[in-house]
């Protein structure tokens, strides 16, 4: 008779099915959310003044408009790379890319025609979070190993850095309410 040895796997190191993924889902879009450690992204962009969108601050490299649409666009290639479009993931070439070139917003409407389209993307990104047939640590068959997971926490990491620049941008302009 052979007795089997009890198994040494602590129950964390088992993979998660969908329905124990659901705590960290509601985590994940809360981060996306923001406003627990930082300014949401409504109290930085809201009542943003138009004269002052393309006004580059002393010593810094970028304008608002700039990293706003820098926002939009890795977010958009995050998504991208995460749920790809028909025909695949297509890479885009850094930084040049990602940046926009102008400091200017190229028409009156592009700000708010910016926001829309984070705030579309985003929608996005946090339905494929709660899709409760999405594996959060199941690798991607395409890129190096990367997880819908990885993805959330970049996209929450890469916008709050970028929020906080454009806060202190506000702030050296004069601009910043609070």
């Amino acid at each position: 008779m052979s007795i089997s040895k009890p198994s040494t796997a602590k129950t964390s190191d088992k993979k998660k099915t969908p329905d124990e993924q659901v705590p960290l889902r509601k985590q994940l879009i809360s981060l996306l959310h923001g406003g627990q450690a930082h300014a949401t992204f409504d109290e930085v962009i809201n009542d943003f003044p138009a004269n002052l969108r393309g006004t580059v601050p002393a010593n810094l490299p970028y304008s608002a408009w700039q990293i706003l649409e820098h926002l939009r666009i890795t977010q958009r290639d995050i998504l991208n790379f995460s749920a790809p479009p028909t025909g695949g993931y297509h890479g885009m070439k850094w930084p040049e890319e990602y940046w926009p070139k102008s400091p200017q917003p190229p028409a009156t409407n592009s700000w708010d025609q910016c926001i829309a389209a984070i705030r579309s993307d985003a929608e996005h990104f946090h339905s494929l979070i709660e899709n409760p047939n999405s594996d959060l640590y199941k690798p991607f068959r395409w890129g190096d190993g990367q997880n819908l997971l990885r993805e959330a926490l970049l996209v929450a990491d890469h916008n709050a850095y970028h929020l906080g620049e454009l806060l202190v941008i506000r702030r050296l302009l004069g601009a910043w309410p609070k």
